[in-house]
């Protein structure tokens, strides 16, 4: 099998799943997929949504001394919580990544779907997780976290796709080539100047900051304006095209 990375899928963490998960369904025209029982063992409550082929989760604690309860305390609720990516061996990346020096943090192991969780205070910023399912190589094929016709759940009538993560660091370029090197994609410098980790489907870009954190997600939209009303009806402030809503800014255009 030929090696191969993608982004599969962002988590972010809430302290409850609502308002969030209904006010990101209701402001992007996105449907939740599916809510995986299988995460109440780590006491959370988690809900999908398929933005084209990446699927954005959000997962809330229902108990105390979770790591993701801990995740919201540390951070005060700011920032994303796991970067997670598809891959022919997830085995094979966690070996490398352990030998960087970045802790495995958690095995999941549910046939056909494998995952190697890392120690995210090994990857800094956030989780990485590398998972595979066996026989399905397609981007569109199964994905058992997403549950069993994911795919119906698919909405492109308002947004289009996830097409960006930024991170933010004091020191983005070194967040930039640690993440790089875990991952195994050599940095790119944008044209802004900026450290970048290219996909097939999605970029990761690296700026500064005062702390390090997955600090906002860009997607593509039909219609920004329309999208930006959406946010203020909720609720949100909306400052040029941008929000924040599930503890990272939410940056939209066309």
């Amino acid at each position: 099998m030929a090696p191969y990375m993608r982004l599969r899928q962002i988590c972010l963490v809430a302290p409850q799943l609502e308002p969030v998960i209904s006010d990101i369904a209701r402001i992007m025209g996105l449907a939740v997929c599916y809510r995986d029982g299988n995460v109440a063992k780590y006491g959370l409550e988690n809900a999908l949504l398929p933005v084209d082929t990446i699927l954005l989760e959000v997962v809330a604690p229902f108990q105390d001394g979770t790591a993701a309860g801990r995740f919201i305390e540390k951070t005060g609720g700011r920032g994303g919580y796991m970067a997670i990516f598809c891959c022919n061996d997830p085995d094979e990346r966690g070996r490398n990544a352990n030998a960087l020096g970045v802790r495995t943090a958690n095995l999941i192991d549910h046939a056909p779907y494998h995952g190697v969780q890392l120690h995210p205070r090994d990857c800094r910023a956030a989780f990485i997780e590398f998972n595979h399912t066996d026989g399905s190589d397609d981007i569109l094929g199964p994905y058992p976290p997403a549950g069993p016709d994911w795919q119906k759940f698919i909405r492109k009538d308002v947004t289009q796709a996830l097409t960006g993560v930024e991170m933010q660091s004091p020191d983005p370029t070194g967040l930039a080539e640690h993440w790089g090197r875990i991952i195994g994609v050599v940095p790119t410098v944008a044209a802004g100047g900026e450290a970048e980790l290219k996909l097939p489907n999605a970029v990761f870009r690296f700026v500064k900051g005062g702390s390090e954190i997955m600090s906002a997600l860009e997607f593509r939209v039909a219609d920004v304006t329309s999208v930006r009303h959406a946010a203020k009806a909720r609720g949100y402030a909306v400052a040029g095209n941008e929000f924040l809503l599930g503890g990272v800014t939410f940056r939209i255009g066309a």
